[in-house]
């Protein structure tokens, strides 16, 4: 099956591709749960840590150890774990007809008031990647800590054909 896969690359990947980002192994969850489930004609992620090879590229609170900056470069990196995750249930991301909603969460340090912008870092890559397909609701929400004290998390809901 993965000789079928390596001759026809969906449309999104190749986006992503031509964006230097290549869609990786889906995350092993690290705690009871899994990283996505289908319900009618939706794909619902689990929150998407920005793990790169395995593991976490940084660790910290956004607006103290970790830039803005950064943390957008993070949030991008989530995006495409959770378009990894979309296509381990679906098979084939170009099946995806409109990203719903998109929840990112950013461990803020108290006086950090950029949450939106960080998100952004997720937000803009859907657009690069899905086209007018990627264009969502949307919510950013500043949190005291997340998970392996990652500075990110983004979860989303897609819809597919």
């Amino acid at each position: 099956m993965a000789e079928a896969q390596n001759v026809s690359v969906s449309a999104v990947e190749q986006r992503l591709a031509d964006l230097g980002l290549k869609l990786p192994e889906v995350a092993a969850p690290v705690a009871a749960y899994v990283p996505a489930v289908i319900s009618g004609n939706y794909v619902y992620t689990s929150g998407q840590l920005p793990f790169v090879e395995g593991r976490l590229p940084v660790s910290g609170k956004v607006g103290g150890a970790v830039s803005a900056e950064q943390a957008a470069s993070l949030a991008q990196t989530c995006a495409v774990n959770a378009l990894a995750a979309v296509k381990s249930v679906i098979g084939d991301l170009d099946r995806i007809t409109r990203i719903v909603k998109v929840v990112g969460f950013v461990a803020s340090d108290p006086e950090f008031t950029g949450q939106p912008a960080v998100v952004n870092g997720a937000s803009e890559l859907l657009g690069k990647a899905l086209g007018e397909a990627g264009s969502h609701a949307r919510s950013a929400v500043g949190v005291a800590v997340l998970p392996l004290d990652s500075p990110v998390e983004v979860e989303l809901i897609a819809e597919f054909s």
